[in-house]
């Protein structure tokens, strides 16, 4: 399998023995196509949309909300004790509030998200239930992700959508966290103390891969539910009628998207390559 292979063909020891090391080793050229989805190269442009951005919200709320319920009911597992952190980390109260700035109260009503979205959830719960220590990889790759690119990617939206102030923006900041660098040293320590054998080492490498692949088939739905919800909203304007197998199908994306919209995250993937 290619993941498996991306994994174990970086898992040498050549970048020694830390697992943080290992994971940014072997999941390289994932953040590579990652970075390159069309949704991500339009978000480091600074030319993400509205739209776009209320999407990416959903799909994020979707995957924390999940990673977090799994997080803590695992806390108390060897292999996620030493990197459960909730009161600096946690970024579900965060969206909420960012959810309910562009969606409205009823927000939670409004959400829709593609699949890839719930194969991703589908994928948290799995291992939260069967093998917590992969969680490792998932919190890792997505909270230092994001503690990274915070302020620059909280800057990148605030001027991209035209706002004022840092309303609807709570997703990018860390409170609980006064030096983020200080803070990621103390997570990469933590984590690279966790004491596993070599079959569970590579394990947590290829689900560190799988996170990736997960997160760009979120990138990928996303930008092909937006495409076809703007495709269909020309097409009415031209005058031109949709075909009948997916005029209804469309019409509801239509409908979510204009209410509000949905789905996903990785979002701050593009953030990862800043984690040391």
């Amino acid at each position: 399998m290619e993941n498996m292979k991306s994994a174990r063909k970086e898992d040498t020891g050549v970048v020694g023995r830390d697992l943080s090391e290992q994971i940014k080793a072997a999941t390289k050229e994932n953040h590579v196509r990652a970075e390159n989805t069309q949704l991500m190269l339009s978000y480091q442009k600074g030319q993400i949309t509205l739209p776009q951005y209320k999407v990416l919200l959903c799909s994020l709320y979707e995957i924390y909300k999940v990673l977090e319920e799994e997080l803590d009911r695992n806390s108390t597992h060897p292999a996620v004790a030493p990197i459960y952190f909730p009161q600096e980390l946690a970024r579900l109260e965060a969206l909420e509030s960012d959810l309910e700035v562009f969606l409205g109260s009823d927000w939670r009503k409004r959400v829709i998200v593609p699949a890839a979205t719930h194969r991703y959830q589908q994928r948290l719960r799995q291992i939260g239930e069967e093998n917590p220590a992969l969680l490792v990889a998932h919190a890792y790759t997505r909270y230092l992700g994001d503690l990274s690119g915070g302020q620059v990617l909280g800057k990148i939206t605030q001027k991209s959508l035209g706002l004022s102030g840092k309303e609807g923006l709570s997703f990018f900041s860390f409170p609980g966290v006064s030096s983020p660098n200080r803070f990621k040293q103390l997570y990469r320590s933590r984590m690279n103390s966790i004491e596993l054998k070599e079959e569970e080492r590579r394990e947590v490498l290829e689900e560190a891969v799988s996170a990736f692949e997960l997160n760009i088939q979120v990138f990928d739905d996303l930008q092909k539910m937006l495409s076809v919800t703007m495709a269909t909203a020309d097409q009415s304007q031209s005058g031109f009628p949709a075909a009948p197998q997916i005029s209804q199908f469309t019409m509801r994306l239509c409908v979510a998207l204009a209410t509000v919209v949905t789905a996903t995250s990785t979002l701050l993937m593009i953030q990862y390559n800043k984690n040391d």
